[in-house]
């Protein structure tokens, strides 16, 4: 999975992908720890994958607490205008 097939998806499929990939993740260790893991990378490539649905949940929260504040400042900056 790449960073960019992630910007298309919203809030709610973002944390639903990094539910199943840490459930995925959850029976790979389980596979680990009985010696049937066929395919030890998988675990690796499943953290990258969680790493970046996370860093993508965090950009979209960071986005939309700036543009509440920026909302927040120009609802001030208008109110203070009228005032006058």
């Amino acid at each position: 999975m790449k960073y960019s097939d992630l910007n298309d998806l919203t809030m709610v499929e973002l944390a639903a992908r990094g539910r199943d990939l840490r459930q995925e993740l959850f029976h790979l260790r389980i596979q680990k720890a009985t010696a049937q893991l066929e395919k030890p990378s998988r675990l690796r490539d499943l953290r990258k994958d969680i790493a970046r649905v996370e860093t993508r949940m965090s950009a979209i929260r960071i986005a939309a607490k700036a543009a509440a504040s920026a909302n927040a400042a120009a609802t001030r900056h208008d109110a203070a205008s009228v005032a006058k």
